[in-house]
């Protein structure tokens, strides 16, 4: 693995909605960097990925409700457990669930393994709701897929949470959590 400033050179291959998020992110001038790897389908292949971007280790997790009427993008610390009960007090929300691969498609353009802050861009009616636990926040550099999950991508927190969200036209919801019982 090797970390690469920006788009790759070459783009046979790569799927379309991978050099969209490229396009996207060259337009709005935010600088990136990129590793390619082999397909990364868990948090501890993750964890070799975000040592090589050294950035915040961003689990991201695809939920809605109950009626499937709400869909949330949780970005939150990779070591840090998921636990539904913290989220729902916070956003107001009955009983969440892990959404659908379809819904997931539907709404982000992404497959499971790669879901992204990214996929927002490709959420052009605001179906989802962006949460964010605060500790995604203090970190200077934040590591993300571009909508696939074998290239990750290193950008500054400020950029995304700033710049992009503005771009794509969501606004983010700060949460905390403890991932205590």
């Amino acid at each position: 693995m090797e970390l690469l400033d920006g788009r790759p050179e070459n783009t046979e291959g790569r799927l379309e909605k991978e050099i969209r998020v490229y396009d996207f992110l060259d337009h709005l001038g935010i600088e990136y960097k990129r590793v390619d790897h082999e397909p990364a389908f868990t948090m501890e292949v993750c964890e070799e990925i975000d040592k090589m971007l050294q950035a915040t280790i961003c689990k991201n997790l695809f939920l809605c409700n109950r009626q499937k009427t709400q869909f949330y993008l949780l970005m939150m610390p990779g070591d840090k457990p998921f636990k539904t009960k913290e989220i729902t007090s916070q956003i107001g929300s009955a009983r969440l669930s892990f959404a659908s691969a379809e819904d997931m498609e539907k709404y982000l353009d992404i497959e499971p393994g790669a879901v992204s802050v990214m996929g927002l861009m490709n959420d052009t009616e605001h179906h989802v709701r962006l949460l964010v636990d605060e500790d995604i926040l203090k970190g200077e550099y934040l590591g993300c897929h571009p909508c696939v999950n074998t290239s990750s991508l290193q950008m500054r927190t400020a950029d995304v949470f700033g710049l992009y969200l503005d771009a794509v036209g969501h606004d983010m919801t700060k949460v905390v959590l403890t991932g205590e019982a």
